[in-house]
């Protein structure tokens, strides 16, 4: 992903205003963008460098990794890909992101099952995690909403999306918020469970396979991925955060989703086989 494209008549900081802003030198910032193409520059007829307000808070982030020992490219990979926009989709975010996630045709039930899984083992256990659920329909939720509720309570934050006829304001920890879904929103079609944690971390997504009009509720099928990929998941909280209106930001810090797959592990084995075994028995118990 590259950063998004932004109005060049609004780069009014010079690279002295910039160093000055940042304390990072004008020789050191003419570097970075030599050899790695950071801050971008926005060149005037007579040939000076111009930058955006923002590049402030880049270039001090890029600084911040560097006095934490990162080099200096990983420390612009990683801003670099924290400033990108992600996917409106969850879905397709997960796809773009790791490729060879395999992909499942699911009953609705047996999502059901899953997201009560991944709820259970995951959200009850974790350390404080951002959860966020993509729920299509008010309706739908509504029928969750004692449960998320509960959950919530053990959460950094809880949100959910659907086509609610309005966003409520920032909650409360310990409290769901409501975030109304853009007109235009690929979430509409979408089932999302995301619970990004430092310790425990999974996402599970599905979008509605099209030409199920008429059909009951209850056998509606979905096209799934899911992952315990931690840069997996911090990337579907992203996209989540974005489509809710919320920063990319919390109290307690960034969200994960700066920190690239290679730093962040594969994920946790054994969280993973307490999860399918929990999956298993909650699909068993509906089937009945």
């Amino acid at each position: 992903m590259v950063q998004a494209a932004r109005n060049p008549q609004a780069a009014a900081l010079s690279i002295g205003d910039l160093a000055a802003a940042t304390g990072v030198s004008v020789p050191t910032l003419r570097m970075w963008e030599q050899r790695h193409g950071f801050p971008v520059a926005v060149r005037l007829p007579s040939g000076h460098r111009r930058y955006h307000a923002d590049d402030v808070e880049l270039v001090r982030r890029v600084a911040e990794q560097r006095a934490a020992g990162l080099r200096l490219e990983q420390a612009v990979a990683r801003v670099r890909r924290s400033a990108a926009p992600p996917d409106a989709s969850v879905f397709a975010e997960l796809r773009h992101r790791n490729p060879g996630l395999p992909v499942h045709r699911l009953g609705k039930d047996t999502l059901v099952a899953m997201s009560w899984a991944i709820e259970d083992e995951f959200v009850v256990q974790a350390r404080r995690p951002r959860l966020y659920g993509a729920f299509q329909r008010a309706e739908f939720y509504a029928a969750s909403r004692g449960r998320w509720r509960d959950l919530a309570r053990r959460c950094a934050s809880a949100t959910v999306l659907a086509d609610f006829p309005e966003s409520d304001p920032v909650a409360a920890p310990g409290t769901v918020r409501r975030a109304a879904l853009a007109d235009d929103s690929p979430l509409h079609g979408e089932w999302a469970v995301v619970c990004d944690a430092e310790d425990l971390s999974v996402v599970l997504s599905a979008w509605e396979v099209p030409g199920q009009d008429g059909l009951p509720d209850a056998r509606r099928e979905f096209e799934a991925v899911w992952s315990l990929r931690p840069a997996d998941v911090a990337a579907a909280a992203r996209t989540c955060a974005a489509a809710a209106g919320e920063p990319p930001t919390g109290t307690d810090g960034p969200l994960l989703r700066a920190v690239p797959a290679e730093e962040r592990g594969e994920g946790d084995p054994a969280a993973a086989a307490a999860l399918f075994a929990r999956v298993v028995a909650y699909v068993d118990r509906r089937a009945r």
